[in-house]
């Protein structure tokens, strides 16, 4: 007796915690597939993986069920013929669905989840869409035929339309809905200067503006769907000129949107740094974000993201770039030239100097050189003076490489030891050019030998005045 109080005892516990129930239970049936497996595939921003993996029985049905619950977000349900099914999962990861292996998207039923019925509600008018286009690209567009498929084309647009505002308007909270509106971008609008001409400018900004107002950046759920990735990159890589200030204001602002959420935070954080970061990026003193993110987001409050000594890491990293970046005097370097003299960036007394990092193996830099060699040529006579500085090299190689590329007029130094010439200030791979004006502040990086002439007349330029 006494001891079956005590497994009641233990029964009522475990029950009240739950214990043994599922979380998940997705009853799914293909008709038409006769076993195999089927995948389960994750998404997180650009990147796709298995999560996990199910039987198909031989009637083409199955269950996923789980103890803990799916993050929410977008699903692909991959089937053993390489065909996949999309799924939302939301709270609610209970429900069942049928369709066929024919015809999964217009065959689909779903039971007991609103949020997957208007996915495929959407899907199946998408479906059709998408083979009017493919025809009316096919025809001539003269035809009959080609007329009445662009009246048809017209027709289900107008479907997807009501479509979607009935989602707004009936199933504002669902996640399909938030899902769809998040993907769409704002309208263009109709702005006029005073003279009646459209203002590109004013839609330009406009545009950007509203970009992110249809998303929440605090639904982490987004985060795993193609949205948030997709909007991200478009806008940060085509919206945003392209300029270190341009980037780091607009990274900003997303990143504040973001700060509710800390998964949403640390993907945005950590995308706009990678994206920026040395040997990454083609943008001018990209490096200037990637500094700039490090040091106003990766602190004390986010070293839980980082495995331990990974910040501190990053925070010397960012210190020896900082003295590289655009605007910033460029630090001295003083070291060895072939004939044995020390030789140094601040003693030159041309206006304007050329440092440039090369290794005498590295291709690239084998074709940059005769470049290099040729402007200098032209416009020793007008100011400019290269320092040169050999890295991850050999002495011999080093010499060899001065005579047989005919450099040997402009200085060379070479330290194998890296002490006295600070690379790790101006460079991350090679050939690196960085453009130094009279007052020996940066005002080019990451340059090819072609954009260096136009630098210096600008420069020259704001320094007369015009």
């Amino acid at each position: 007796m006494e001891i079956r109080k005590i497994l009641w005892v233990v029964f009522i516990i475990l029950a009240s915690t739950g214990y043994g129930q599922e979380a998940v239970r997705i009853q799914g049936q293909v008709s038409g597939y006769t076993g195999g497996k089927l995948k389960i595939i994750g998404i997180f921003g650009d990147q796709n993986y298995i999560m996990d993996s199910v039987n198909i029985s031989a009637n083409g049905s199955f269950t996923i069920s789980r103890k803990e619950k799916m993050n929410g977000g977008m699903y692909y349900f991959l089937l053993p013929d390489f065909k996949n099914l999309q799924f939302l999962i939301d709270d609610n990861q209970k429900f069942a669905f049928r369709t066929q292996q024919s015809q999964l998207v217009y065959g689909m039923k779903i039971d007991g989840h609103i949020s997957n019925e208007l996915l495929y509600e959407g899907l199946k008018i998408q479906q059709v869409i998408d083979s009017l286009q493919n025809v009316s690209k096919s025809g001539s567009g003269q035809s009959a035929n080609s007329q009445i498929t662009s009246k048809q084309l017209n027709e289900w647009i107008d479907k997807r339309n009501v479509h979607l505002e009935k989602c707004k308007t009936n199933y504002a909270g669902e996640f399909y809905t938030l899902f769809k509106i998040a993907g769409q971008n704002p309208m263009v609008r109709d702005v006029r200067k005073a003279n009646g001409d459209v203002d590109t400018v004013r839609q330009y900004y406009l545009y950007r503006q509203e970009f992110w107002d249809n998303m929440d950046l605090k639904d982490e759920r987004m985060m795993r769907t193609p949205v948030l990735f997709n909007k991200l990159r478009r806008y940060m890589t085509e919206l945003v000129p392209q300029l270190p200030d341009s980037i780091i204001a607009q990274a900003d602002r997303i990143i504040r949107k973001a700060q509710g959420n800390d998964q949403v935070f640390q993907f945005v954080t950590n995308w706009i740094a990678l994206n920026y970061q040395p040997t990454k990026t083609t943008v001018m003193d990209g490096e200037a974000v990637y500094v700039h993110i490090i040091d106003t987001y990766f602190n004390e409050k986010t070293k839980h993201w980082f495995r331990e000594g990974e910040l501190d890491k990053l925070k010397k990293r960012t210190a020896e770039m900082r003295p590289s970046l655009l605007n910033r005097k460029g630090p001295d370097v003083v070291s060895t030239d072939p004939n044995g003299q020390q030789k140094s960036i601040y003693a030159i007394k041309s206006p304007y100097i050329l440092v440039y990092m090369f290794s005498p193996n590295c291709e690239h830099c084998k074709k940059e050189t005769p470049k290099m060699r040729a402007f200098y040529q032209e416009w020793k006579s007008k100011g400019v003076e290269v320092f040169a500085i050999a890295i991850d090299t050999k002495d011999t190689e080093w010499k060899s490489y001065i005579k047989e590329n005919n450099i040997s007029d402009w200085i060379n130094v070479y330290d194998p030891t890296n002490r006295s010439i600070y690379a790790k200030y101006y460079v991350d791979i090679t050939p690196e050019i960085y453009l130094l004006n009279p007052d020996r502040t940066i005002i080019g990086k990451n340059l090819k030998t072609e954009q260096i002439a136009e630098l210096i007349r600008k420069d020259q330029s704001k320094r007369s005045g015009k």
